[in-house]
């Protein structure tokens, strides 16, 4: 039976970026001068997977790469290299190089060679350095052995063996190294089909054994068997009968089998033991035969032994009888979906819960005696669709670590760069919002960051002569306000310059007054190609980044930038942003005969203006409203859109005031309808692009509302 290997690749791939992003993390966590073994041994285990599967499924540019980081790890966890800070360096950089190779497999293109070929020549570097002066002390006994370390262990290499350049006295030397080791059967000694045999007691596990014979082995030579396991049948003879189950198949019953035939046995074998399934052999019972045994089956690619299936064998004194009990996988608190799945189901659910709103909009139509027996199933119906559309939400809701976690990074590297030290905190990692934010969030935050290091936080010397630690601090905060997330950019760095910015802001012709708030000084940061930087360097100065910040969170996520600074002090941006891109909570106004969604977001207030309460600035469209002590422009819908109202005369009608980047607007509409929580579509897909509107949503009549784009009208009322 052939296995189509690429069903399995997917797997990999998730398995081999969880590896790499937890081996960075660890080493970014590691102290050089005293490292944490655990830590040591963990990010060993990582490399280790990851060459494993890559090898595996042939890929051999990330198995080259991983085979020297394993083996520097591998002496280092061993006390037989010291760990040195540039050595850290590189580890990341090699963790680097294999995020490209992954992608590039994912993609099905490939990666560049010449990373690779400098990386490789980087850690070789290393692994020519002597040992540590002081290694630590080694008994003179044999090694210890772990709980249940003994093996029996099978080589029976093909006859193109001597050609592969390996050495079997070699290995011979290498598996006594691991433990106590008896040779069993030696192979040299076989005039034909040579056959090694080996019993080995170690606390290295059957990883360490395996990773001996990683390069010389190939499919089908070697198994490996706890002491007491079922032995792979790899001499399986006529009257064998065994049972195989993978672990993911596509169809129902796809791979599941008996079989009698000895090539069968053996191939299903070979599989289980590649970690592609799990197989029983079932033989006739002997007298020496227990009654049941236990056997774990090998670790698939890229996953540790003891996370294995167990596999239960229950043998009876007759075959026609036997019993095979195989136990699923061992339950897991979670479930692997595609994004394109979990967006489906979603759709799905909106369109519940619009048909559920044109029921309820419908029903009350009829007569009041029928609409009373219908309105307590009804009212049950609307509470079971919004639970079950804020659970379906829910699955998209992922936590905001998946984010922060990669700031450790840029900030040690930037630091590096910059000559600056910086301690990252970070407040509220599991904070949940929308898989779509998370996605879309991490450019702006690593932006803000970046700003954050260079401009904000001063050098050493500098915060000594100020009184500050000469370590600077930025923190990363996020948490839940109402219906909204804010994250929190903070540092403790010099904060922003108001005269600085005022001067560039003049010479680069922007109007602004001397006079102005700072909440309005410091939004000059987000124009277009605008930066206080004297000198043009790799982190930044060429004004392209923050003008992309504000543009990608308030036009792509509906959200909102404030900035607070003073001198000395540090500064803060605050970015607040919707729950989720699918769903949002809003108001409907009528204008004319149409109806308008506003996001509730956005509102400030609603009122009924007087007419002394309207001014004329300059002709016909130059309104405001005068609205506790303070005059905002007023905007009217009805010529926004080009349609017929009822009410011409803003005080005839109602105002609802919204504000958004610091500031505000009326927007003048005849009627308010109600609160909704509506499902987005979006026009752009669907239709195009509409000045002033940012989406639709069908209401209960089946009508389609329009939902206003705020910050669009915000910039219409400015003249933008």
């Amino acid at each position: 039976m052939t296995v189509d290997m690429s069903q399995f690749y997917q797997v990999f791939f998730e398995e081999a970026a969880e590896h790499l992003a937890n081996m960075e993390n660890l080493l970014l966590a590691l102290d050089v001068e005293s490292p944490d073994q655990e830590q040591l041994n963990a990010i060993f285990r990582a490399a280790h997977s990851i060459k494993g599967g890559s090898a595996t499924f042939g890929f051999t540019d990330m198995t080259g790469v991983t085979h020297i980081l394993e083996s520097l790890l591998d002496r280092i966890r061993n006390h037989e290299l010291a760990l040195q800070s540039d050595m850290v360096d590189v580890f990341l950089r090699a963790g680097d190089v294999l995020k490209e190779q992954l992608e590039a497999h994912q993609s099905g293109t490939e990666a560049d060679p010449a990373g690779a070929t400098a990386i490789c020549a980087e850690l070789n570097r290393f692994a020519h350095t002597e040992k540590s002066a002081e290694p630590p002390p080694v008994a003179e006994s044999a090694p210890p052995v772990a709980e249940g370390g003994a093996y029996n262990v099978r080589f029976a290499p093909g006859p193109d063996f001597p050609q592969r350049g390996a050495n079997m006295d070699n290995l011979v030397a290498e598996l006594g190294k691991l433990g106590v080791l008896e040779v069993l059967e030696d192979g040299a000694k076989a005039t034909q089909d040579p056959v090694w045999r080996f019993y080995l007691a170690t606390s290295a596990g059957e990883e360490g054994i395996r990773e001996l014979f990683d390069f010389i082995a190939q499919d089908g030579e070697l198994s490996i068997v706890p002491e007491g396991g079922a032995p792979v049948p790899d001499s399986a003879e006529d009257g064998s009968y065994g049972f195989f189950a993978p672990l993911e198949t596509g169809a129902e019953d796809e791979g599941y089998g008996f079989f009698t035939d000895v090539a069968e046995i053996r191939q299903a074998a070979q599989e289980a033991e590649q970690g592609f399934g799990f197989f029983v052999d079932i033989t006739p019972p002997t007298a020496a035969t227990p009654p049941a045994e236990e056997h774990r089956a090998p670790a698939s690619p890229g996953r540790r032994a003891e996370d294995s299936p167990a596999v239960s064998v229950a043998r009876t004194g007759r075959r026609e009888n036997d019993k095979v009990a195989v136990s699923a996988p061992s339950e897991s608190n979670s479930i692997r979906v595609s994004v394109e799945k979990v967006d489906h189901l979603i759709n799905l659910v909106g369109e519940l819960v619009i048909t559920q709103a044109m029921l309820a909009q419908n029903a009350s139509r009829l007569d009041p005696d029928v609409y009373e027996i219908l309105q307590g199933t009804l009212s049950q119906l609307e509470h079971n669709t919004r639970d079950l559309q804020e659970s379906v939400m829910s699955i998209r809701m992922m936590p905001i670590s998946f984010v922060f976690s990669r700031f450790p990074r840029v900030v040690r590297d930037l630091c590096g760069k910059l000559g600056k030290q910086v301690e990252l905190k970070t407040v509220g990692e599991g904070t949940e919002l929308d898989k779509g934010l998370i996605e879309k969030l991490s450019d702006p935050l690593t932006h803000l960051v970046r700003n954050s290091l260079d401009h904000g936080i001063e050098t050493p010397d500098i915060r000594e002569a100020a009184g500050k630690p000469a370590k600077g601090t930025v923190t990363l905060r996020a948490s839940h306000q109402g219906g909204n997330i804010v994250i929190e950019v903070i540092d403790d760095g010099a904060g922003m310059n108001r005269e600085r910015i005022l001067a560039k802001a003049k010479e680069r012709g922007i109007p602004i007054s001397d006079t102005a708030p700072d909440q309005e000084v410091w939004q000059l940061i987000f124009a277009p190609g605008f930066s206080t930087a004297d000198v043009v360097t790799d982190v930044s100065g060429r004004g392209v980044g923050m003008d992309v910040v504000k543009k990608n969170i308030v036009h792509g996520m509906g959200g909102r930038i404030e900035i607070d600074s003073a001198a000395g002090m540090g500064s803060r941006i605050t970015i607040r942003l919707p729950l989720t891109l699918a769903i949002l909570d809003g108001m409907s106004i009528s204008v004319g005969g149409e109806i308008y969604i506003i996001p509730l977001t956005y509102i400030v207030e609603s009122l009924k203006p007087q007419p002394g309460d309207i001014k004329t600035m300059s002709g016909e469209t130059g309104k405001v409203v005068h609205v506790r002590g303070e005059y905002v422009p007023l905007v009217a819908l009805h010529e926004v859109f080009g349609i017929a109202s009822r009410h011409t005369r803003p005080e005839d009608g109602i105002l609802v005031l919204v504000e958004t980047e610091g500031k505000k607007v009326a927007l003048f509409v005849d009627e308010l309808e109600g609160q909704h929580q509506v499902v987005i579509k979006s026009l752009e897909t669907n239709f195009r692009r509409v000045v002033g509107i940012s989406g639709a949503t069908i209401m209960g009549d089946g009508k389609v509302a329009l939902i206003l784009d705020v910050g669009s009208l915000v910039r219409l009322s400015q003249g933008g």
